[in-house]
């Protein structure tokens, strides 16, 4: 009998805003990596997570939603996204089962590069009532870029995974694990908690305000019984200030409360957890403050 050979690889997670991306990344690796909500451009930077297998490890890159840049915010992001797109062993392009083709779209596309070998994953097939429309919309993707394969999913139930990571694992080269087989993500943990706060004012707070929201962790101290963490909620405006909070202050201890309560089951402990609010103007044009916000910049942090 041929033993299977092993894989392992590097496997870049791309798309439009609000497709599923972090969603799928999430079900794929089986813990809560990315933060996921309603509003569009959720990711702003790369995410890793890893999958270990039997028989290959994946390491996943989730990135930020393909989109125009308007910003020097905006423009980090897609300098994320081209670097991912550049690197990896294997791309999975998702989309939205449930959304006509638009030009926007077609320019999304446009972004892989075209030596790249890509999947395309239509998410959300839980919503597509007539299954026979799936066909038509994965020719059309297959017209503009040529896509290996072609595996419709459901990250939100889970229907079409398994198949999605066979079809992955082919695509992989062989070789030995490149993580020890207990390694989840690169995140360190200042930022997966800074993370956590923002998809709470996501959920919380439907207008303008997410976006203009950046979390930074001040104060992080650990005992055997306790985590203590300070953070700070930077916007841009006053008047976003004055939703955050809230009347008499009801707006901030939900988040507060709801943050705290992912966090002690993230870090399997007790979290004291200390929200403030802060108002720094056009932060999002501001090249220092992007670099301060930038998970690569916290490694290593947890022991200071």
């Amino acid at each position: 009998m041929t033993e299977t050979p092993h894989r392992a690889g590097f496997v870049s997670i791309a798309g439009r805003p609000n497709t599923g991306k972090s969603t799928l990344l999430n079900a794929l690796v089986g813990q809560k990596l990315a933060i996921t909500a309603h509003q569009a451009q959720t990711t702003r930077t790369t995410i890793r997570g890893v999958l270990t297998t039997p028989n290959a490890q994946i390491v996943f890159v989730d990135t930020p939603g393909i989109h125009k840049s308007d910003t020097l915010f905006n423009k980090r992001m897609m300098d994320v996204v081209r670097d991912a797109l550049g690197q990896p062993d294997l791309i999975l392009y998702v989309i939205d089962a449930g959304r006509p083709l638009t030009p926007e779209d077609e320019e999304a596309v446009d972004v892989i590069p075209r030596a790249a070998k890509g999947l395309l994953v239509p998410n959300k097939i839980d919503r597509v009532q007539d299954k026979r429309l799936l066909l038509p919309l994965i020719q059309r993707y297959m017209e503009l870029f040529p896509f290996a394969d072609a595996v419709p999913v459901s990250a939100r139930t889970r229907d079409g995974l398994d198949d999605l990571r066979r079809v992955m694992e082919s695509y992989l080269p062989k070789g030995p694990a490149l993580f020890p087989e207990d390694y989840l993500t690169d995140q360190p943990l200042r930022f997966l908690a800074a993370e956590i706060i923002r998809e709470r004012i996501l959920h919380a707070i439907r207008d303008e305000v997410p976006h203009a929201a950046a979390v930074l962790i001040d104060e992080w101290q650990e005992s055997p019984k306790l985590i203590t963490i300070a953070a700070t909620i930077h916007v841009e405006r006053p008047g976003q200030k004055t939703i955050l909070i809230g009347n008499k202050g009801q707006m901030l201890k939900k988040i507060g409360s709801e943050a705290r309560e992912q966090l002690e089951v993230l870090l399997g402990n007790k979290v004291f957890l200390s929200v403030f609010v802060k108002v720094k103007p056009h932060w999002r044009e501001d090249p220092r403050f992007l670099n301060s916000v930038d998970w690569r910049s916290m490694i290593g942090s947890e022991s200071t």
